[in-house]
């Protein structure tokens, strides 16, 4: 091995246009910019088909974007993966698609549907659930109910109504004598249901109370409540409270005994924590009140290792060969660190999908717990805690390859919050700062990258003209650098992408990389 490596992961940090809405460049960051002048960098594509999406018009995200960069290789990837499961009747074919719907007609019970209700690729399609309600109908389920949680965060922070209207309009299509598909319950995705990483389970709490138990603030339409909301509380879709829809005063949708649930995210972040509340019988983070006995089954299998959920409709990519893999085979000692928010990108899917450790003797794994407010209000989050560790390892001279991830561009960005963002950005600035100066003392090698654009992409029109915030990721590029006071590396030329830099890092560590890994960048 040559020397150590420090990988520093500046999620939602990309490269932007420069323009207003880019606080990545409007904001006071001196190291940075040192960086760009006096290392070697380039640019490197962290969207799209360079992350295993469909299309390059789909924004990059924090899961797919940690899973390219720790295995070196391109994988279809969530709603490419439905996608192609739905295209080839392969998911409507599985074994877990007919037990559910065969438990519905034998019961005449009901199917829901609970997920993030978008077209914005990140956790979620739209189009996916309109797909399952038509073959729901064509395989004789009598009853569909869709409890549909809100985005404003991959898709125009106010945008939920178009996406009610489109849902309503396919179901009213399918509607008869035979059929009766409607919205059930919803809220925010930041308010109900879709916690991660065990940080507030309260939203989970919240989200069952609303599903389940059909209690809450009760409406006679989603639309009804999405316009209440507003007018009353001035926020973007993310934030809405819960709601029930009812019919004089009784739910339209509970969920009971011999029903059948779909959780139709894909992405496993957020969906692990409500998929625990459905399949553990002995599951005690909240007092459920009422466990009913159902199928339940989540788009994907969310944690590989905790087999969670048991079933699920489309298997995740299988990722072989990860960078993990290729350290522990040849003996290298890892440490990897963030804060709650982003712990599991730099562990589980870092390491391809995998909750456990490679080797527990060669690897160690560090969360800093993150604060439970709004990013807003503390847009620093947890960026100094997680320099003072980083400083201590690399002086411990324990780790040859170190990881971290500073989650504040992405973050504090999904906030909404220019003038917080401006914060955070430059707060990861200052820690840059800190580990160079550390390392002046040290013979390591520094490279710094991004998972995702966010924070260089922060205001947008309205097709009106209205200028607005833009709470979702970019498709913009994010950069590579390296930082080496010994050794001044050549980086080629070359349409690289976040798969390129395990590669690359094998390489700096003079480390053979797998036959089925990309090229490195030098």
């Amino acid at each position: 091995m040559k020397k150590p490596v420090v990988l520093v992961i500046m999620d939602g940090v990309g490269i932007g246009k420069h323009d207003m809405g880019d606080a990545v460049f409007n904001a006071n960051t001196p190291t940075l910019n040192w960086l760009m002048e006096n290392c070697p960098h380039t640019k490197i594509k962290a969207h799209g088909t360079a992350v295993g999406l469909p299309s390059d018009e789909d924004m990059g995200n924090s899961e797919v974007g940690h899973n390219a960069l720790g295995c070196g290789q391109i994988y279809s990837q969530g709603a490419m993966l439905v996608n192609e499961s739905i295209a080839d009747g392969s998911i409507f074919k599985s074994e877990t698609w007919n037990s559910l719907v065969s438990n519905c007609v034998a019961a005449n019970s009901t199917l829901h549907f609970i997920g993030l209700l978008s077209d914005g690729n990140v956790h979620s399609n739209i189009n996916h659930l309109k797909a399952m309600i038509r073959e729901a109908k064509l395989q004789h389920v009598s009853r569909v109910r869709v409890h549909i949680l809100l985005d404003g965060r991959d898709v125009p922070s106010t945008s939920a109504l178009q996406y009610v209207e489109d849902l309503e309009a396919a179901m009213s299509a399918l509607n008869d004598a035979s059929f009766d598909a409607r919205i059930a319950s919803g809220g925010g995705r930041m308010k109900v249901t879709m916690d991660r990483y065990q940080a507030d389970w309260n939203m989970v709490k919240t989200g069952w109370e609303t599903h389940v138990l059909g209690l809450g603030r009760q409406f006679a339409s989603a639309a009804d409540a999405i316009e209440t909301y507003r007018k009353e509380l001035d926020v973007i879709d993310q934030d809405l409270p819960a709601f029930v829809i009812a019919e004089n005063g009784k739910p339209v949708g509970t969920i009971e005994d011999h029903d059948s649930v779909i959780f139709f995210n894909f992405r496993g972040d957020r969906a692990i924590e409500i998929s625990m509340a459905f399949d553990y019988p002995d599951f005690d983070k909240f007092d459920r009140v009422r466990y009913p006995q159902v199928k339940f089954a989540g788009m994907l299998q969310y944690d590989g290792d905790l087999k969670l959920p048991e079933k699920f409709l489309v298997s995740p990519p299988n990722i072989q060969h990860t960078l993990s893999e290729l350290l522990v085979e040849n003996n290298i000692r890892q440490f990897a660190i963030s804060e709650t928010q982003k712990f599991g990108h730099v562990t589980y899917f870092w390491n391809g999908n995998r909750s456990g450790k490679t080797s527990e003797t060669l690897e160690t794994f560090e969360e800093i717990p993150s604060d439970n407010v709004p990013f807003s209000e503390r847009p620093w989050m947890k960026s100094a805690e997680i320099t003072d560790r980083l400083i201590e390892v690399i002086n411990s001279g324990q780790y040859d390859f170190i990881r971290c991830n500073y989650p504040n561009g992405d973050m504090v960005g999904h906030t909404g919050n220019y003038d917080a963002t401006l914060i955070g950005v430059e707060t990861v600035d200052l820690a840059l700062a800190r580990l160079l100066k550390d390392l002046e003392n040290h013979d390591f090698t520094l490279v710094i990258t991004a998972d995702h654009g966010n924070a260089d992409d922060m205001i947008e029109k309205t097709k009106s003209g209205k200028v607005q915030s833009k709470t979702a990721h970019s498709l913009n590029p994010v950069p590579f650098i390296i930082f080496d006071k010994e050794t001044n590396w050549t980086i080629r030329e070359g349409d690289f992408g976040l798969a390129n830099v395990t590669p690359t890092l094998a390489k700096l560590m003079g480390l053979t990389p797998p036959a089925a890994w990309v090229e490195p960048m030098i």
